[in-house]
């Protein structure tokens, strides 16, 4: 990974904690789909983090879901599979009525969506730690 890349990694990876602090603050306040969307925002910026460290493509929304894949194929985690559903499920609650959300179900929500987060953080740093500690090219690892 380039140096840009490392920033960009670093950046995500804050942004992502930092998302899921200002989502629980929102349901705190009993704004569930600041919270909902927060969350949402949280996951998406740890998967775009993995994908930036992973080499692999993330440009639309809809590379969510295949970073998300990729991921689980790497890790063979289902825990990675199964919390993509449910990060997913808070993204659809910015869109419903607010009378249709349960505050005790947006907060279990999060607590999937800062487990999720634990489990995509190690696939971000993976090939950086990899990359650096790889010897240079021709050299061997005692020159």
């Amino acid at each position: 990974m380039t140096t840009s890349d490392t920033e960009a990694v670093a950046d995500h990876v804050n942004q992502a904690r930092d998302l899921l602090v200002m989502s629980r603050e929102y349901l705190t306040q009993s704004d569930l789909h600041q919270a909902s969307e927060r969350g949402w925002g949280a996951a998406a910026h740890m998967v775009k983090a993995v994908a930036i460290a992973q080499g692999w493509e993330y440009e639309r929304h809809s590379d969510f879901r295949q970073v998300l894949n990729s991921a689980y194929l790497a890790t063979s985690d289902d825990c990675i599979r199964l919390l993509r559903g449910i990060t997913n499920e808070l993204h659809g609650n910015y869109y419903r009525r607010k009378q249709h959300l349960d505050g005790g179900m947006v907060g279990r929500d999060l607590d999937s969506t800062a487990e999720l987060l634990d489990l995509l953080q190690p696939l971000a740093e993976c090939k950086a730690a990899s990359d650096s500690a790889a010897p240079a090219a021709g050299r061997s690892p005692a020159s």
